[in-house]
């Protein structure tokens, strides 16, 4: 069985997806979030750092979890309640925590942006969506028809997609944002896109869309950052020889 240093792991994660770089929402915390005994034999990745997903991870006995969505979103005290369940529960079994949310997104080859184009099939991507002082997103130009777009992004979640039909019927310029940035609409729109695909975003948005002229198209927040925890987790698990999972734990959300 071989074992990897937890800090070789976590100095590795930090260089590859320039986490220093990234001025991300408060209380995101990217990087290690809670070590272990400092090794490593088995990696566990899941979207979210939960409770249900902490149990997964220590059920299959792994010492690391990578995730996308950490465990200190806000303020990390009292530890009562689930937030003690979840603590003991990944002390008492010895599971280290790292989390990289924007830095995930944005990473040019093992990103969630990435890999959500890749299973969409476009080749020739350039940045896009500028925000927090960094690109965060992927765009494309291309020539698809509005409704196969629709089935192509239906068949790379798996599930259902919902459509604003706000632009052309012939998708020419395409940006893609995973998670919640539907409510930064106007953003996609300023750069120049006909069609916005992303996670999710609140009910305004579809007037937003109409009058912007853009398609808008959500795929589901869970859905659409897949892509990241496994991307990495497989690469570090090819680097350092050390097997890995991943914990599907969707939100349908």
């Amino acid at each position: 069985m071989h074992t990897a240093a937890l800090p070789t792991l976590v100095h590795y994660c930090d260089r590859r997806l320039r986490i220093g770089r990234f001025q991300d929402w408060d209380g995101a915390v990217n990087g290690l979030q809670v070590e272990n005994d400092g090794r490593v034999t088995r990696i566990a990745a899941a979207v979210d750092a939960s409770l249900a997903t902490i149990q997964r991870a220590v059920d299959a006995k792994a010492d690391l979890l990578i995730v996308h969505h950490g465990l200190f979103w806000s303020p990390s005290h009292p530890w009562t309640g689930a937030r003690y369940r979840q603590l003991r529960l990944l002390l008492g079994a010895n599971l280290a925590v790292y989390s990289a949310h924007l830095p995930l997104d944005a990473h040019p080859t093992l990103g969630n942006n990435f890999g959500l184009c890749r299973a969409l099939g476009f080749r020739a991507l350039t940045p896009f969506f500028h925000q927090r002082k960094a690109w965060l997103g992927l765009q494309t130009r291309t020539r698809i028809d509005r409704d196969a777009l629709v089935d192509r992004l239906t068949r790379a979640l798996g599930h259902p997609v919902k459509l604003i039909p706000g632009g052309p019927t012939t998708c020419r310029r395409i940006g893609v944002v995973t998670g919640g940035a539907g409510a930064e609409l106007g953003i996609a729109a300023h750069e120049g896109v006909d069609t916005f695909i992303t996670g999710e975003g609140p009910h305004w948005t579809f007037a937003a869309a109409e009058e912007a002229g853009i398609n808008v198209l959500y795929g589901g927040h869970y859905a659409t950052e897949t892509f990241g925890v496994k991307a990495l987790a497989a690469h570090l698990g090819k680097r350092y020889q050390l097997p890995w999972m991943f914990l599907d734990h969707p939100t349908g959300l």
